[in-house]
């Protein structure tokens, strides 16, 4: 009832960052190959992060 008011720790927020950039690249892979790539090493990256917080 109360977890409404908790706010997201910062690994959960590079989590969820994470998950958007992969799901933008996968739409991408289609139509823009570059912008598909690029965006999945912006995810590598958020990912090193969120492991160097671990």
């Amino acid at each position: 009832m109360f977890g409404i008011f908790k706010k997201k720790s910062e690994i959960d927020k590079l989590r969820d960052q994470y998950a958007k950039l992969l799901k933008e690249a996968h739409t991408l892979s289609t139509t823009n190959r570059k912008m598909s790539d690029q965006k999945t090493f912006e995810a590598d990256q958020i990912m090193k992060k969120i492991e160097e917080l671990s």
